[in-house]
């Protein structure tokens, strides 16, 4: 490569880099740094293990911590079979308008911010809302309902927040399966849940990965939603970690539980990587 054609790279490049670099990877050495910083007097620090020690010996933590993980999982497994048939529509049936209406619709929700959205659930679920008087009106119920602060209402919006990013991955892998490939499977004797599990969902699997990665994220580092629709039965691990840095002041600890929260998401990616046979290329090309 000649020189000049190197600099142009470079300058190319330099935006990308500043911004990971000052952005991302800055802060988070800065984070793992803090989180072997003990508190051991008021304003004195000392470097070593102690928060990470504090979150196993505290059943409080831990417990949250697995709580959190399983339910974004969860939530990221009920969103794909949500998703999977409204992306197949949207790839394979709908065309022109019909297919821009509907992509429309799905990006609709997000025209308003997370908080906006998440009030708005609340106002559906509380004990006088819309879902409370409809169950009355229809004779399901004869006095109102609280559907707050639960675990079903917390499921219930973070899907609804999550389905457009899992929706677009994987409407866009979908996208390139050749209808003569579908058709084979048929003209060989395939049933249809034959032709869906081994033609279909093997193409779409790069933006299944996609899709459940960026769901995943979004939803184990939620906290708007599961403190709001779940009130204080959430427990959810982004709510610890908001109480150490703002409640209590305890950098630190909120730090380790950062980079624990951090190792957890990067655990959880490789092992969907693994088990799907995807490579990291591939899924951020779908993404």
């Amino acid at each position: 490569m000649k020189s000049a054609q190197r600099l142009t790279l470079y300058l190319l490049l330099a935006p990308a880099i500043l911004w990971l670099g000052l952005l991302i990877v800055l802060p988070h050495v800065e984070i793992l740094i803090l989180s072997f910083s003990e508190r051991v007097a008021p304003r004195v620090y000392a470097y070593g293990a102690g928060n990470y020690l504090e979150f196993f010996t505290e059943p409080l933590y831990w417990r949250t911590f697995a709580r959190t993980a399983i339910m974004s999982i969860f939530v990221t497994a009920i969103t794909l079979v949500l998703a999977f048939p409204i992306a197949l529509y949207i790839a394979r049936v709908a065309q022109g308008r019909t297919k821009a209406m509907l992509l429309l619709l799905c990006l609709l929700p997000f025209w308003v911010s997370e908080l906006v959205r998440t009030l708005g659930w609340m106002m559906l679920l509380r004990e006088t809302g819309v879902v409370s008087y409809l169950l009355r009106a229809m004779g399901l119920a004869d006095q109102p309902v609280e559907l707050l602060y639960n675990d079903g209402a917390v499921i219930l919006g973070l899907v609804y927040g999550g389905l457009l990013f899992m929706i677009v991955p994987l409407a866009n892998a979908l996208e390139s399966l050749e209808p003569s490939v579908v058709e084979a499977g048929f003209d060989l004797g395939g049933s249809r849940w034959t032709v869906l599990r081994r033609i279909v969902i093997p193409h779409a699997m790069p933006g299944i990965v996609a899709g459940s990665i960026i769901v995943f994220m979004l939803t184990v580092g939620n906290f708007a939603t599961p403190v709001l629709l779940g009130g204080k039965n959430g427990l959810w691990f982004t709510e610890q970690i908001y109480a150490q840095f703002i409640t209590r002041f305890n950098w630190p600890q909120g730090a380790a539980f950062g980079m624990l929260l951090l190792l957890l998401s990067s655990i959880i990616v490789w092992a969907g990587l693994r088990l799907t046979r995807q490579s990291l290329g591939t899924t951020l090309r779908q993404a």
